[in-house]
């Protein structure tokens, strides 16, 4: 209300925990990471929208899991590509308004989490088959 708009919106939000198998994710695992992941965007842009103006930009992120899913990673996953989904109509939804919606997957990120996505000797590595060679 202070600024009167809002100019762009960066949807960074993610929930992400690592399962053995589909039958190891329990129906409120599942509920929990789709409701950060993809329920929360939902729900945040809705109420943005109403203030912004043409040429603002919604930013939403995603993970290079949406197109190559860890099986570790499913739910995470899923709710991935679902928020790619979700972007792509977006940015058609809005593109009459000239508001832009683009996705992002920006590579490895290291966070406190990723031990607990691999083995020990893929955490040592991390980040080093992207160009910069890091996270």
């Amino acid at each position: 209300e202070a600024f009167g708009r809002i100019d762009v919106l960066v949807n960074n939000a993610a929930y992400q925990m690592t399962y053995d198998g589909l039958e190891d994710i329990s129906d409120d695992e599942w509920d929990k990471t789709f409701s950060t992941n993809i329920g929360a965007m939902f729900r945040i842009t809705k109420a943005a929208l109403p203030h912004m103006k043409p040429g603002g930009a919604i930013v939403n992120t995603s993970s290079v899991n949406a197109d190559a899913p860890n099986p570790g990673l499913i739910a995470y996953a899923t709710t991935k590509g679902a928020i790619q989904n979700f972007t792509g109509g977006l940015a058609q939804l809005l593109a009459d308004k000239g508001i832009r919606a683009n996705c992002v997957a920006p590579g490895p990120v290291w966070t406190p989490l990723i031990p607990s996505t691999m083995p020990p000797e893929r955490v040592k590595s991390f980040g080093s088959q992207v160009p910069m060679k890091r996270p």
